[in-house]
């Protein structure tokens, strides 16, 4: 009896040594993972704090390898004593995330709107297109995302230059929202196809239509996919350069285009683009932390049915 109770001690004091060996080690990884996925943030948020110098050193540490000065800030006019004045640079800056802002967020919220009626009907109606049906379909808005930008950028040009659409934010905002509209639809289309058919058609017994049993019942519970959708569609449409480049030159001017230009007759400024960078990238941080729990249960959506 002894000698049972002994081995049964030793079972258990292995089995917990393998367990809080297994928990040291995901731990480990994952902070790991979380130091390389915050490490370029960090970088850009302790460059625009640097001088020249320490730029070229490749100092990491504040206040241990370099003493923290507001030069990228302050070429921006954004740093404590310049923003009480005026500044040609940061009223650039406001003009051009202001035209990111309005691009992006209407790009990105016409895209959910057409993006859930379009994935709606995928999951709830069958479709035929000549040889395709709904797979081929979907796979046919997905292979959109496979053809490379750069192939499409004389069409545009000489598409929009004959519409007058060369500079405007309408042109981008038509754009941006055929470009992210493949996601959209492949994420609530997924969306969609774990929300039981049997609330629409309790909802056609109660009297509703198609379109009321959609807009009342379908989409609330279809709201983290397309929250989901929707913030993945503004990092893409936000951060988008190519054709911001090539599309406008002065008035519909995206951030991005502004961060690119940060460069001189004597190289690059990395202080300044480092401060732009982080003050474009500041509002998509804030959006995400504070509507973490849709976008995880958004792109978790059909994978448990």
């Amino acid at each position: 009896m002894t000698t049972q109770i002994f081995h049964d001690t030793e079972a258990d004091r292995s089995f917990k040594a393998k367990r809080i060996s297994g928990r040291i080690l995901i731990y480990g990884i994952l902070i790991v993972w979380a130091f390389i996925s915050i490490f370029p943030i960090y970088w850009t948020i302790t460059t625009s704090f640097k001088m020249a110098p320490d730029v070229m050193k490749g100092n990491m540490v504040p206040w241990w390898d370099y003493i923290p000065k507001w030069l990228g800030w302050r070429s921006l006019g954004l740093s404590p004593d310049t923003i009480a004045n005026e500044s040609t640079v940061r009223e650039e800056f406001l003009k051009r995330f202001w035209n990111s802002t309005v691009v992006a967020v209407s790009a990105s919220m016409l895209a959910v709107m057409l993006g859930s009626m379009t994935a709606y009907g995928l999951s709830r109606f069958n479709y035929r297109f000549g040889f395709m049906r709904n797979p081929d379909i979907s796979f046919f808005f997905l292979s959109q995302l496979i053809l490379p930008p750069v192939v499409l950028a004389l069409p545009f040009l000489v598409l929009y230059k004959s519409l007058a659409m060369l500079d405007t934010r309408i042109g981008l905002i038509l754009l941006y929202t055929l470009t992210v509209l493949p996601i959209v639809i492949w994420i609530m289309r997924d969306q969609f196809g774990s929300i039981p058919t049997e609330l629409e058609e309790a909802a056609l017994v109660d009297g509703l239509s198609i379109w009321g049993a959609f807009l009342t019942i379908i989409l609330p519970i279809a709201a983290p996919g397309m929250v989901a959708s929707f913030i993945l569609s503004l990092v893409l449409t936000w951060n988008e350069y190519f054709f911001a480049a090539l599309l406008t030159s002065s008035h519909a001017t995206t951030l991005p285009v502004m961060v690119a230009s940060q460069t001189g007759s004597q190289g690059i400024s990395w202080w300044s683009m480092a401060a732009l960078s982080f003050a474009a990238i500041l509002p998509l941080i804030i959006i995400g932390i504070a509507l973490e729990r849709f976008i995880i249960k958004g792109m978790a959506a059909g994978a448990v049915k």
